[in-house]
């Protein structure tokens, strides 16, 4: 296992991170995701730790609170000491009924917190990320927030997830202005068949030092080696009844043409072939794998110890291409010339006014 520092701090967190959302007593809308218990959680923790992971992700969300009582309980079960992990929820999501049980408000966030440590069994909480975007809450307000749990010990690093590149610039904006603590962290989807993140949000977490943590990187089971352009509903998959995240399926179908030899020539699933793909991003910080058994969690694991060569990652690379937006490909012509010598002048060099 490699590890990588958290953003633009000292803490190192593996390259692997292990996503939670299987834990699950198996209602409502995560359902569809796993329903792992107590045991077989206990069993995926002690697998990931005895591989060198040491970052783990939940969110209060997540069977509604059930995955962060499983996963406090797995590290307690197994003996786990507090300062050989690092742990990562989320705070937004509606967690009861009533009008102010959702959203990034200093209500909220303050109430989700003692809630989630509750659940998970610990004094504080290493990366506390706010989940969605509070389209009704300043987002001064919920910077104080967040910068008063830090300063409190409760959170030691905050985040972000799904949030646009603009919103997380004004955030860092006001951080710096108000000197509160700034997000370390995006939390985003991102994969070898799903490369939107790649036009503005990576430039940005370039820009800014901060640190990508990648979720649904299989594009919700849809690089795992079971779907294919003649099997595009295979029997007993997730993404056959759940079909998300939204990709372009033609892409996708393109992509696992050229995933499926690849994977032959090294002897290993597509899956491990679509981590690997990710592992050579240098803005990637860390993926987040999840599994609903051991087999999924060892391969997964095993993308690590993959090296692609430099003509494998230039063909996924070719054939995942996102095609040409504005103002990128504008961008791209008129800096054409800063360096080095180009005629956008001479016929034969493309050029739009």
């Amino acid at each position: 296992m490699k590890y990588k520092p958290l953003g633009n701090t000292g803490l190192l967190v593996s390259q692997l991170c292990l996503g939670t959302m299987t834990f699950s007593d198996g209602k409502g809308i995560y359902e569809h995701i796993g329903d792992v218990g107590q045991s077989g959680a206990d069993e995926l923790v002690k697998a990931s730790i005895d591989a060198g992971i040491n970052f783990f992700d939940t969110a209060d969300v997540y069977s509604a609170g059930a995955s962060e009582r499983t996963l406090g309980q797995s590290f307690k079960n197994l003996g786990v000491s507090r300062n050989e992990i690092v742990l990562a929820t989320k705070v937004y999501s509606r967690m009861g009924r009533g009008r102010n049980d959702v959203g990034a408000s200093r209500g909220h966030i303050m109430d989700a917190v003692e809630a989630s440590l509750k659940r998970l069994q610990t004094d504080h909480i290493d990366l506390y990320q706010v989940h969605a975007t509070d389209i009704l809450t300043p987002v001064e307000e919920t910077l104080r927030a967040l910068d008063d749990l830090v300063r409190q010990g409760k959170v030691r690093y905050v985040g972000v997830s799904n949030w646009q590149a603009w919103r997380i610039a004004t955030a860092l904006g006001v951080s710096a202005r108000l000197n509160l603590e700034r997000f370390t962290t995006l939390q985003a989807y991102y994969s070898v068949a799903g490369r939107d993140l790649e036009r503005e949000l990576r430039p940005l977490l370039e820009a800014e030092k901060m640190g990508l943590l990648v979720w649904s990187p299989l594009a919700g089971g849809l690089l795992s080696g079971k779907f294919s352009r003649e099997n595009q509903s295979p029997e007993g998959s997730r993404r056959s009844s759940f079909d998300f995240p939204v990709v372009d399926k033609e892409r996708a179908w393109n992509v696992i043409d050229v995933l499926k030899p690849i994977a032959e020539a090294h002897g290993c699933s597509p899956a491990r072939i679509a981590l690997a793909w990710l592992l050579s991003k240098p803005v990637v910080t860390s993926i987040i794998v999840g599994a609903k058994r051991l087999s999924q969690l060892e391969d997964n694991i095993a993308a690590v110890d993959i090296a692609l060569t430099e003509d494998e990652i230039a063909r996924l690379d070719a054939v995942s291409e996102l095609p040409p937006e504005y103002p990128g490909w504008m961008l791209a012509t008129q800096g054409a010339d800063r360096m080095g010598d180009v005629d956008l002048w001479a016929s034969k060099t493309s050029h739009t006014s």
